[in-house]
């Protein structure tokens, strides 16, 4: 709990957090709250260096399971079905020098190695704003012997796809995925799991599926679409291909291309995106298919982005030594970032941003902490401090 109040108040690192620790009145309102004491952080990282990062994210998909359990998010779903769940990788943390065994490598022209530590993460993923992990699995090289290649996203991905449907077995997903995933590995543990998936169809990905696509020209089906706000006008055109089989299955193809104007000096924006899915489509469905795929960037942005910039400091070594605490620490800020993302779309928090044209939600998670150090005090006089 120490560990993930330091997370959910971004206190940026553990002696931010200890500097609060010793407020004696910051610690009367946490006991007064929680009925616990604040750990010291160096209880917190003894602790926390023993224990299964295993169990903290069971702990965490736990958690997930509850949101579905109470149906809050059942309006968000595709085609009233499916939640979408982003996967992809980044780094948290690089080394001049072998921080640990499960360390990966890169080496530059220049002859210059770096150490460094990647996680697959799988995010739901909403058209609201929402990027939650639901499961986390380390991109790591095996302890205790020799490999003849490191750990790679592709690899992890496997286990990942185990890891959800042990922790979700039930559960209606579609896989939302980027240009490294396109092929029959991805697409047969999908259809295992009876997932659906919008993945990213680049130009050289795919060959044979890409000829077939260019030979049925003639016959794509077209939709358009017009978007418009206060700024810009944009024209959106949908087309798609059903039963294009690739390695003995059928798959669907969606492009758009999207053409933004802007009012002000008529400059035109122009991207095109291209998918392979597994979802049949028809003109009813492609705008949400093509709308959908693009939620992949939830997870960069609303996802690991949040996370590295915006008080979280993922990429700080909470840990400098112990790998098992460097991924415990890292579950944790995740369990904190999802608690923190329904406190930001709370009523009382979305009323203070709209009422304070220049309110950030950083501003308020440093007011908090400045309330925190004042005497002891009620919720609604909290609201109050926040919004005053």
């Amino acid at each position: 709990m120490g560990a993930l109040f330091m997370f959910l108040l971004k206190e940026t690192s553990r002696n931010g957090y200890n500097n609060d620790r010793r407020d004696a009145v910051f610690a009367k309102n946490y006991f007064r709250h929680f009925k616990m004491e604040l750990p010291h952080p160096d209880t917190i990282d003894d602790v926390l260096r023993v224990l299964l990062p295993g169990q903290i994210e069971a702990i965490k998909a736990q958690l997930v399971s509850k949101l579905f359990e109470q149906k809050l998010l059942r309006e968000l779903r595709f085609l009233g079905k499916y939640y979408f769940v982003a996967v992809d990788a980044t780094g948290f943390h690089t080394f001049d020098h072998k921080h640990c065994e499960h360390c990966l490598t890169k080496t530059s022209k220049n002859g210059v190695t770096t150490w460094f530590h990647y996680v697959l993460e799988a995010k739901l993923v909403t058209s609201s704003g929402l990027a939650i992990s639901i499961a986390s699995e380390f991109i790591e090289n095996s302890s205790g012997r020799d490999f003849e290649k490191q750990d790679c996203e592709q690899k992890a991905f496997v286990r990942l796809a185990a890891k959800i449907k042990q922790f979700f077995p039930r559960l209606p997903i579609c896989i939302l995925a980027d240009g490294l995933y396109p092929n029959k590995n991805v697409f047969s543990i999908c259809r295992q799991n009876n997932w659906g998936f919008i993945i990213t169809l680049k130009d050289g990905n795919l060959r044979t599926f890409h000829q077939e696509v260019e030979l049925l020209k003639g016959i794509q089906k077209e939709r358009e679409v017009y978007r418009a706000n206060t700024t810009t006008r944009t024209k959106l055109i949908y087309k798609y291909l059903n039963d294009i089989e690739y390695e003995g299955h059928n798959y669907s193809w969606v492009w758009c291309e999207e053409t933004t104007t802007r009012l002000s000096d008529k400059r035109e924006d122009k991207q095109r995106f291209v998918y392979i899915t597994n979802i049949k489509q028809s003109s009813n469905i492609v705008v949400s298919t093509a709308d959908g795929g693009r939620l992949r960037w939830k997870i960069e942005n609303e996802g690991f982005n949040t996370q590295k910039n915006q008080g979280y400091q993922l990429e700080h070594k909470f840990s400098r030594t112990s790998y098992t605490a460097m991924q415990n620490y890292y579950q944790l800020l995740q369990v904190a970032h999802m608690i923190n993302q329904f406190v930001e779309k709370s009523t009382q928090v979305v009323k203070l941003m709209g009422e304070h044209s220049k309110q950030t939600i950083m501003a308020l998670w440093k007011d908090l902490v400045t309330y925190l150090k004042s005497i002891p005090y009620t919720m609604q006089q909290l609201m109050g401090f926040l919004s005053g």
